[in-house]
């Protein structure tokens, strides 16, 4: 075990092994999961309570933190707080695509990756409760998937949790990924209105971007082809809070003279090519698979029914969270994944990944912000399940946006006020 002190926390690493398929005693493969643990260096060796932060992704890696500010400087005040890598990211055993073109078949490759959704996640961080922390109960933060991950949780192993927080994540019990993109793509054009509403002169800017693109042969500094599609999917940035001006800066620069400038080229590429997550493309749909029926790419197959998103269409709009086919052919990053996305898209079965019963007869207190305008979590079904899941209590605001747990103090100090006001937390 490593440790050592940075500006405001002290760390402790922790690693542990754990079966690939934690449903399959048979498969004799193991990974490795790996967890940072903070604390307030004044109050290391006090017995304090954990608080497990659950990533956004899918295929989320924890933050590494640079001094106790934001949230995590609040919940050191009461918590020892555990930042998970989860399976498949950062110092987990990572996910990689020279990993999945080791498989002799694209179904062996389908049937890793499938060990790498929420339920799992919950195993794991069972397994690291109960060897590592003492089997002491424990509060959760969820974030975006990291709710996701919390409701898995919460049907699987209640009796671990303390207090569960959420921040823009609450997922329907009953997913469906065709109806998540049916409620997606009306929100994302409202997200390009507001944006070219800002900056209309970037109207212009970006057909005339999309027009040298469509003239063909366009490359990126790692070779890759830059389509218009590919420029399109920059719009998931739109559901941050400086996402517009991200972008904004991004089309400023976009030409040197008649053509493409070498900054923009470059920081498109960074920006779309899914270097230092590609579990987040390869996961995105299989995230909301759970019991029979297939996800079947919903994300392409909803947009057959908005025009208004076609790549000849001015003002060209942007996409936002949504995964394509075509990106594991155009992408050399997700290249390797194709074969087993591909299957996944076209799974039937899937585990079950919430007990509606169970969630229902919930009493772990749950608090949960709600950001009414969420571009990637849809309000209207996060709602819904506040009215299934026993003892939730929702904060729906339309202050933040997705990231606000990251820029504002303000929405980690409501939700613990609001569990301390039922008697709950630390």
């Amino acid at each position: 075990m490593t440790s050592y002190t940075i500006p405001g926390m002290h760390v402790r690493e922790h690693s542990v092994e754990v079966p690939l398929n934690w449903w399959d005693d048979s498969d004799p493969r193991r990974i490795t999961v790996f967890a940072r643990e903070l604390v307030d260096p004044m109050r290391q060796h006090e017995e304090l309570p954990c608080l497990l932060f659950l990533q956004g992704g899918p295929g989320g890696k924890s933050p590494r933190p640079l001094d106790p500010s934001g949230w995590i400087g609040q919940a050191l005040k009461s918590y020892r707080v555990v930042l998970l890598d989860q399976r498949g990211t950062g110092r987990s055993t990572p996910v990689t695509g020279r990993r999945m073109e080791s498989f002799a078949s694209a179904e062996e490759a389908a049937d890793y990756l499938a060990c790498f959704r929420a339920d799992s996640i919950v195993a794991d961080a069972e397994h690291l409760r109960s060897t590592v922390f003492g089997g002491a109960k424990w509060s959760t933060l969820g974030q975006s998937y990291g709710g996701f991950i919390t409701l898995a949780y919460l049907s699987r192993a209640p009796e671990a949790l303390t207090a569960c927080y959420v921040t823009g994540g609450l997922p329907s019990v009953t997913p469906n990924a065709a109806e998540v993109y049916r409620r997606t793509y009306p929100r994302v054009e409202a997200k390009n209105r507001e944006f070219y509403a800002r900056y209309p002169h970037n109207v212009e800017r970006v057909a005339a971007i999309a027009d040298r693109l469509a003239a063909g042969d366009v490359r990126l500094p790692d070779g890759d082809l830059l389509t218009v599609r590919r420029l399109q999917s920059l719009g998931i940035d739109f559901g941050m809070k400086p996402g517009y001006e991200r972008i904004h800066w991004l089309i400023d620069e976009a030409f040197a003279g008649d053509e493409l400038s070498d900054t923009f080229l470059s920081q498109v590429m960074a920006l779309s090519s899914y270097a230092d997550g590609p579990l987040f493309a390869a996961l995105q749909e299989a995230c909301y698979g759970s019991g029979p029926g297939a996800t079947g790419w919903a994300a392409e197959r909803e947009r057959a029914a908005h025009p208004q998103f076609a790549e000849s269409a001015r003002p060209l709009l942007f996409t936002g969270e949504m995964i394509y086919p075509w990106m594991f052919e155009e992408i050399r990053v997700l290249r390797p994944f194709r074969a087993g996305a591909e299957l996944l898209a076209a799974r039937t079965e899937w585990s079950e990944l919430y007990d509606l019963h169970r969630l229902a007869a919930n009493d772990v207190p749950v608090v949960a912000a709600v950001y009414f305008d969420d571009m990637y979590v849809d309000s209207g079904l996060q709602l819904d399940t506040a009215g299934r899941v026993g003892n939730v209590r929702p904060w729906v605001t339309n202050e933040f946006e997705h990231d606000g747990l990251r820029l504002s103090d303000r929405v980690f100090a409501h939700l613990t006020d609001m569990v301390r006001s039922v008697g709950g937390g630390v």
